[in-house]
């Protein structure tokens, strides 16, 4: 069974339509990229499947079991985790801090309790563990507004381990960040893949697609236009007209 099943799925507002038809499926252990050029639906793909938006039509099977009537928390709760294009922590807590709430999110009654409740052993144990693995130990007792931009990066992807995802949604990781920092998280999200981690990846950077994905979808204005290896990705003539090609005319 796939670990994700997308089927169908349509997203409208307001009469204009987002995603059209989109079907698809992702793995556990197995990176797959989801790319396009702006406006094609990538980050409403995701927004619907973390049950952000609600669908227009369509199913979406996390592990076998329908997802799109849940509500975000509850699709976390069953091992889907998120980040966000423009990254988002608690500005004035520290990077433990911030991991701290999204560990204890099964447990805590109300969000402002949960860091009290967390601050256990074994809780801490655990997040400096999250830390280690993301490159964040150095700066456990660091705000989390005075990281530079490659660290918040990583401190998005370390609050989504701490929900002990399945599957991650990772939405332009590498966005503004230098090459050097680029390639030191994509062996971050390699050693995620290795664990047994399914990822979806949103991302511009097509060195970086072409690097970690083993298969890639492709979108333009909310449908699929596109699925295959790296290779049949590159020489498919749907995509160099709507994304390779558009980014080399750029250039």
């Amino acid at each position: 069974m796939p670990l994700l099943e997308v089927k169908s799925l349509s997203k409208d507002f307001s009469g204009l339509r987002a995603l059209d038809e989109v079907s698809f499926t992702a793995e556990a252990g197995k990176i797959l990229g989801i790319i396009g050029p702006n406006g094609a639906g990538k980050t409403t793909l995701f927004n619907v499947l973390s049950c952000s938006y609600p669908s227009t039509s369509g199913e979406v099977l996390f592990q076998g079991r329908s997802i799109l009537r849940m509500k975000p928390h509850e699709v976390s709760h069953l091992g889907i985790g998120r980040t966000f294009q423009i990254v988002r922590p608690f500005q004035n807590l520290d990077v433990e801090t911030n991991v701290l709430v999204a560990f204890g999110h099964r447990i805590y009654p109300s969000l402002w309790k949960s860091t009290g409740l967390c601050r256990r052993p074994e809780a801490l144990e655990a997040v400096q563990g999250l830390l280690e693995r993301t490159g964040l130990g150095p700066y456990t007792r660091s705000l989390a507004k005075n990281l530079p931009l490659g660290f918040k990066k990583r401190l998005e992807i370390a609050r989504a381990l701490a929900l002990q995802p399945r599957l991650l949604l990772l939405d332009e990781p590498s966005g503004g960040l230098r090459y050097e920092e680029s390639y030191q998280l994509m062996e971050l999200i390699l050693t995620l893949r290795d664990q047994g981690i399914g990822v979806l990846l949103i991302e511009h950077n097509m060195q970086v697609v072409m690097d970690l994905c083993e298969r890639i979808v492709v979108l333009d204005h909310g449908s699929k236009i596109a699925e295959g290896s790296r290779e049949e990705i590159r020489a498919n003539p749907l995509v160099i007209e709507a994304y390779l090609g558009r980014e080399s005319e750029d250039a």
